[in-house]
C-alpha cells in the first residue's frame, strides 16, 4: 500500500520550493526591499506547510526555523538534501527491507549521505548499520526525488544502488528500525514507501536483468 498523496502532499512539496527560493534569495541579496519581500515568501510558505500538516505545525516557528538556516552567498544556497539507499537481493530472489522506527513505513536502507564517504560506501555503510547484512554495490539503479515521491517531508535526492549479498547475519538496528527482513515481489510488507515507482526495477535487478536508471521525467 502507497503513502496516500493528494493536496495536502502537493502543498507541502509547493511549501518546500517556496521556502527554498526565498531564503536562497535571502542568502543573495542585501537589498532591504528584496528581503522584505523574501521574508514575506517564507510566511506564506511556512502557512501552506502549516495547512499542509497534521498536527499543524506553527507557522511563526517554521519562519524562525527557516530563517535561522540561511547562509550568505553560495553557502547560503538551498539544495535537497541527499540521500542513498541500497536494494540488495539473496539467492531466493527476495529483497531486503526495514521498518523504519519513526514512521511504521517499510523501505529499502536508506540514510543520509554522509560527509568524507563515497555514495557507494554510504550505501555498504547504511546496510550493514540497519540490518546485519553486508554487500558490495554493483550499479546505480535509481535517481528519485523522494518529496515528491513521498518517501520524505523534506526534499531530498535518493541515490539508490543495486548491491550484492556478500554475508552477514539480519538483525535490526535498535533505534532505527522496528523491523528487518527478506520479502518476495509478490509478499511486500505494508505500508510502502514508493513502491510502484522503485520495486519492478529493483526486483529486475536482483534477478539479474538488464535495467536502465530510474529517475524522475521532468514535468
Amino acid at each position: 500500500m502507497e503513502p496516500a498523496l493528494g493536496p495536502a502532499h502537493d502543498l507541502l512539496r509547493w511549501s518546500e520550493a517556496l521556502a527554498g527560493i526565498a531564503r536562497t534569495g535571502l542568502g543573495f541579496t542585501a537589498n532591504l526591499y528584496e528581503r522584505e519581500r523574501f521574508e514575506e515568501v517564507l510566511k506564506v510558505a511556512a502557512e501552506m506547510q502549516a495547512a499542509a500538516t497534521s498536527p499543524s505545525p506553527s507557522a511563526a516557528n517554521l519562519v524562525q526555523e527557516w530563517m535561522a538556516t540561511v547562509g550568505e552567498g553560495v553557502a547560503g544556497y538551498v539544495t535537497p538534501k541527499a540521500a542513498v539507499g541500497a536494494v540488495v537481493g539473496n539467492d531466493r530472489a527476495e529483497i531486503l527491507l526495514v521498518q523504519r522506527a519513526d514512521s511504521g513505513v517499510w523501505l529499502y536502507p536508506t540514510g543520509w549521505a554522509d560527509i568524507g564517504y563515497s555514495p557507494a560506501e554510504v550505501a555498504v555503510k547504511e546496510v550493514a548499520e540497519e540490518t546485519g547484512i553486508h554487500c558490495r554495490p554493483e550499479r546505480l539503479i535509481a535517481v528519485l526525488d523522494g518529496l515528491r515521491l513521498g518517501f520524505s517531508r523534506i526534499p531530498l535526492y535518493s541515490l539508490v544502488f543495486h548491491c550484492r549479498l556478500v554475508g552477514g547475519e539480519l538483525r535490526a538496528h535498535p533505534l532505527e528500525c522496528a523491523d528487518v527482513g527478506w520479502f518476495a515481489e509478490d509478499a511486500l510488507p505494508v505500508p510502502m514507501a514508493g513502491a510502484a515507482r522503485w520495486a519492478p526495477v529493483a526486483f529486475a535487478a536482483i534477478r539479474g536483468e538488464p535495467v536502465d536508471v530510474v529517475f524522475d521525467a521532468p514535468r
